[in-house]
């Protein structure tokens, strides 16, 4: 192996999936905002937020969200996303880079897609769409956290998975050779190699 060495990293993204999470806002429309940060046990999913963001306020007010997964193709429309708040004004510690835009499924050229189970839209092109309900937000708190506002994890609970036709295998399977998340690497976006290195013992025979 090689000689280690110590350094800070401003970011710890290691390869993580990226979701665009749209939430209501005040007015009843539906916000969209990316997010590169976030887990699922069973069908609990743990979000995390910055604190001055559109999301953060609304998922502590409308206690529902949708979470979209973008497949790689979609990198340049997420990334038109990236620099947009529906916060107005911006706050100060984003002012610099980001700017207010309350239609950003039009800018990134999404489509919003009424949902079955909770107020905010879908976003009609991701090929996976989650709709969930709010079960609560804590605070989460750090040095480097704070040098960024601080921040909050959201806990939610998946109740509606909507799966494209074409990567379900047998009844409620997705099929991992068809499926392809948009991967957050370093600030970069990257899709997953193709080819298997091999399947845990736990792997339904059925995609085998």
């Amino acid at each position: 192996m090689g000689v280690k060495r110590t350094i800070e990293p401003k970011i710890l993204y290691f390869g993580t999936p990226v979701a665009l999470v749209t939430s209501l806002n005040e007015d009843d429309t539906t916000d969209l905002a990316p997010i590169s940060s976030f887990w699922a046990l069973g069908w609990t999913m743990t979000l995390g937020l910055l604190d001055e963001t559109q999301t953060a306020d609304n998922l502590q007010r409308h206690r529902e969200c949708v979470v979209n997964l973008p497949g790689p193709d979609m990198w340049e429309k997420v990334e038109k996303l990236a620099p947009l708040t529906a916060k107005d004004p911006v706050p100060d510690l984003k002012a610099s880079q980001f700017h207010t835009e309350r239609d950003k499924f039009g800018v990134a050229g999404f489509t919003p897609e009424v949902a079955e189970l909770v107020k905010p839209h879908r976003v009609a092109e991701c090929p996976v769409q989650m709709e969930a309900r709010v079960l609560g937000c804590d605070r989460l708190g750090g040095a480097k956290l704070d040098e960024l506002g601080g921040g909050l994890s959201a806990r939610i609970e998946i109740m509606h998975v909507h799966v494209d036709e074409e990567l379900i295998a047998g009844e409620r399977h997705i099929d991992p050779a068809k499926w392809s998340p948009l991967i957050y690497n370093f600030r970069h976006y990257y899709r997953l190699a193709r080819g298997e290195l091999g399947k845990t013992f736990r792997a339904e025979n059925e995609i085998a």
